[in-house]
């Protein structure tokens, strides 16, 4: 977003007017920062709004910001090209924003992506995708969906905090790895294990579609927070 000052020589109408682009322009490049889309409160609650069916660079990064530091996530879209897509596509239209990190076993995973608001939670439960290929491994630092059997990936994904490549036999397919702040990943709280929501196959994640943040800030409020998901610029 590139904005020229000489245009007004008044510098209060010039701030002014900055501040009335910078929430319209949220989608705009910043260096450092995001790529993200307008409006894109429509694409979260409408599954087959056209901006789902973006494909995703071939190698592109995330920048997450958490409450215990930032990580990055290079993704290779060739490694798993489904998934790499509907991750672009999720991070760009900010549904990880302002959620929790529900699932964090010490040496084992760290797991996200249920939203913190109920209503959009609610209309991706069974937004399934087709899976894909394992083609690399579930080794420390790589990121993976989530499922509970084949074709069954949502939008729940885990950072494996150490080498779990026990997990390629059963189809978990890595979409890319932490390539900065690993060690983010590594202190994120662990205390409440699998009780604060565990995995999608064991039967306590009702009550996050339920009522998201409200629900996990009260019974579990240790749990470290993820806020903000976005394509980072190069």
């Amino acid at each position: 977003m590139t904005i020229n000052w000489a245009v007004s020589k008044q510098p209060a109408v010039a701030l002014a007017a900055l501040f009335l682009i910078i929430p319209i322009c949220r989608g705009d490049r910043v260096q450092g920062a995001s790529v993200q889309v307008p409006d894109a409160r429509s694409a979260l609650m409408n599954p087959k709004h056209k901006l789902w069916s973006q494909r995703a660079p071939d190698v592109f990064r995330v920048r997450i910001e958490t409450s215990k530091g930032t990580m990055v996530i290079e993704v290779h879209r060739d490694w798993a090209p489904r998934g790499a897509d509907r991750f672009y596509n999720l991070a760009r239209a900010g549904f990880f924003d302002d959620s929790r990190f529900f699932r964090v076993r010490p040496a084992f995973i760290a797991q996200f992506g249920i939203p913190g608001d109920p209503a959009i939670a609610a209309v991706w439960k069974g937004q399934s995708i087709a899976d894909d290929p394992v083609r690399e491994s579930n080794t420390r630092g790589s990121i993976a969906y989530a499922m509970t059997g084949p074709d069954t990936r949502t939008t729940q994904l885990y950072i494996n905090l150490s080498d779990n490549s026990r997990l390629d036999k059963e189809g978990f397919a890595p979409i890319g790895k932490v390539v900065e702040g690993m060690e983010v990943a590594d202190q994120l709280y662990a205390g409440y294990g699998e009780d604060a929501g565990g995995g999608m196959r064991g039967g306590k994640q009702d009550k996050i579609f339920q009522s998201g943040n409200a629900h996990l800030d009260r019974e579990f409020p240790r749990l470290d927070k993820l806020l903000r998901a976005a394509i980072a610029t190069r």
